[in-house]
């Protein structure tokens, strides 16, 4: 066959593209993709492993503890085998870490699988989908991907200079008789702000009970404020709450794609009418059972990850930046009009942050939260910029 030029070739691109759009259904035309905020591999491939200083993806920067990597190593003699379709051993170990039964547990390929499968099961066309003004960017897409209304609610307390992440009673005005799903995360992405245990006890109350409430709390093992506390407490007197979790932050397992959704027994089975075969790999379910299992591994990274977050927090606001408070493991930093120059110039010497025009902040970034050496790195790089 002959190869097409270069303007054949992208009228060619442009028809196939055309023609793809008219097969998809309406929601998935309407949709736009996660954005990851660079392509990573590429970059990897452009700088050496020692040159690149990844504080993009809030990634765990000391890696997963013994526990973890001994179990992954000894699963990897078997992966001519399916793994265990109902993860039974990781819901058994998961409902002994957080006293519920295995049957409110449903496994996911991350917590991003399940967050779509949640919009999938109790939400479609005709319906509403309510999330926060800046909140986690699948919340978004899983409205979209099943034809939902998107509604949005405002994040901003009243007065404040950066966004609060959610506003509990500004939520709960924006629900309609439309509304079947709400999605908040806690502590929250982009923000890294959080919302306190009364405050979302007295939220939870006055949702009606026909609407399905989801809190990702990604970055629950992280946070040490006195007034936070995971939603699990709430569970037995709420049949519509959902929490999620994942392997990926805390338990630094994110290149394995584990997550979990807790809810409402009768709820989780829901879920598990759509959830796909074997779509928690061996190796993953076996790291996870592991790493369940190290918390003294857990607690000493989550505290070397706390001690950082204090000290570049204010490293950057000593240098005249607007941090929001965080109780997750990256900062959002208010970097004003100079926010292009300053991304480009640190992607430019292999430093790498987290734009976030895509959640609505052109004029913020988000940072990483690295070990003491990755932080000095950056703090230095900053201290460089003309």
């Amino acid at each position: 066959m002959a190869q097409l030029d270069g303007d054949a070739h992208r009228a060619r691109r442009s028809d196939d593209a055309a023609w793809a759009l008219a097969r998809a259904v309406a929601p998935v035309r309407a949709l736009r993709a996660y954005d990851p905020g660079h392509d990573i591999v590429a970059l990897r491939r452009g700088f050496a492993p020692s040159a690149l200083l990844e504080l993009g993806s809030n990634e765990n920067p000391y890696g997963p503890g013994p526990r973890a990597r001994e179990a992954a190593a000894a699963a990897l003699g078997e992966i001519h085998r399916y793994p265990d379709p109902l993860a039974g051993e990781l819901k058994r170990a998961l409902a002994a870490h957080h006293g519920v039964d295995a049957a409110q547990l449903v496994m996911g390929n991350g917590s991003h699988e399940l967050l779509m499968q949640l919009a999938q099961v109790f939400a479609g066309p005709g319906d509403e989908v309510l999330v926060p003004e800046y909140g986690f960017a699948v919340f978004t897409i899983a409205a979209h991907a099943v034809g939902a209304s998107l509604r949005r609610a405002p994040a901003f307390a009243p007065g404040a200079a950066m966004p609060r992440g959610h506003d509990l009673d500004a939520l709960c005005a924006a629900i309609t008789p439309a509304t079947r799903l709400v999605y908040i995360d806690n502590p929250n992405n982009p923000t890294g702000t959080w919302f306190g245990t009364t405050a979302f006890a007295r939220f939870m109350d006055a949702v009606p009970d026909d609407v399905v409430v989801v809190v990702d709390e990604a970055y629950a093992e992280l946070a040490d404020a006195a007034d936070f506390a995971s939603a699990l407490a709430l569970l037995p007197r709420h049949r519509n709450l959902v929490i999620t979790r994942t392997f990926s932050k805390a338990y630094a397992l994110a290149g394995l794609r584990i997550g979990y959704a807790i809810a409402n027994a009768s709820l989780a089975a829901m879920l598990e009418r759509v959830r796909e075969s074997f779509n928690v790999g061996l190796v993953a379910q076996a790291a996870a059972i592991a790493a369940l299992g190290d918390k003294d591994w857990l607690e000493d990274t989550s505290q070397r990850n706390r001690e950082e977050r204090a000290r570049l927090a204010a490293a950057l606001r000593a240098r005249g930046f607007t941090v929001a408070p965080s109780q997750a493991n990256f900062l959002l930093v208010e970097t004003g009009a100079a926010t292009p120059r300053i991304e480009a110039v640190l992607l430019a010497s292999g430093i790498v942050l987290r734009p976030m025009a895509g959640y609505g902040l052109p004029a913020s970034v988000r940072i990483t939260v690295g070990t003491a050496a990755d932080n000095a790195r950056l703090l230095q790089a900053l201290d460089a910029l003309p």
